[in-house]
């Protein structure tokens, strides 16, 4: 993931056709959302992309079999990771 960051990072894209020649396996959900495949096809990794504000925004990350069993339209970010239990 951190590979990803970096590299993706190093981009200003205007629009998904920008992005797309880039990132020729990158999967364009909707009018913001875009899924990575990242490590070969070992994970998926889910961002909601604003090209406005050039800003990148992870929504989801996990296996290929545990992209399977979500609906990447609608999968939300799990805020209660960022809950600190102590």
């Amino acid at each position: 993931m951190l590979i990803w960051y970096s590299e993706f990072s190093k981009y200003e894209f205007n629009n998904f056709n920008e992005l797309k020649s880039v990132y020729g396996n990158a999967s364009i959900v909707n009018n913001n959302r875009v899924v990575f495949n990242i490590k070969g096809n070992d994970f998926r990794l889910v961002v909601s992309i604003n090209f406005l504000q050039a800003a990148c925004y992870v929504i989801w990350f996990g296996t290929h079999k545990e992209y399977d069993k979500i609906n990447v339209e609608t999968v939300a970010f799990d805020t209660t990771i960022l809950i600190d239990k102590n």
